[in-house]
């Protein structure tokens, strides 16, 4: 690892502890929603950093598609604009502190304490592949088929959440000259 890729490194995973912790200082679930984003974007940032180049950017990708998911169903059913709504991310402070710090405290224990496997210098035939058939083994097809699927949600939620469409202004046939039935539109 050069010097550059360890500061990026350690920048990373300063970020995501920052926006990590911000999940549960921010008070409305978009600022919550934004946070967690770009806490798990440093995470995938710092993997990368670590040459793990197709977890780094699925991890990315995953939770850029996650949250987007999140905010755009926040938006369209909630009734309210969450962005601006105050509320406590925190329930049972006292045991979930506990909790967190026994994690911690284990989990850095085992860092220490458990060896680390041997690196084999070695590098195997169709990595990527072996790389992809480990972490997805027979649910490929179940992901090739969700993505379009939650596509096509994101899609719905915004049609949905969309008080008129195109038709109210340019007609049935979308022949129409373009009229607007709500006052101070952009059509006549």
């Amino acid at each position: 690892m050069t010097v550059i890729e360890s500061v990026l490194f350690w920048i990373s995973a300063l970020v995501a502890i920052v926006f990590g912790a911000l999940v549960f200082r921010v008070d409305s679930m978009a600022r919550a929603t934004y946070a967690l984003a770009l806490s798990f974007i440093a995470v995938g940032v710092a993997v990368l950093t670590l040459r793990q180049d197709f977890i780094g950017v699925i991890t990315i990708l995953m939770m850029i598609m996650e949250m987007a998911i999140m905010a755009v169903f926040m938006v369209s059913y909630m009734g309210m604009n969450p962005a601006l709504m105050p509320m406590d991310m925190t329930h049972a402070k006292r045991p979930a502190a506990v909790v967190a710090g026994t994690v911690f405290v284990l989990l850095g224990a085992a860092v220490l304490l458990i060896p680390w496997p041997v690196v084999d210098s070695r590098t195997p035939e169709n990595l990527t592949e072996q790389l992809g058939e480990a972490l997805m083994g027979s649910k490929m097809l179940v992901m090739l088929t969700v993505s379009p699927i939650l596509f096509a949600t994101i899609v719905a939620a915004v049609v949905i959440a969309l008080p008129r469409g195109r038709y109210d202004r340019y007609g049935e046939k979308l022949r129409d000259a373009p009229t607007d039935p709500e006052p101070g539109g952009v059509g006549r």
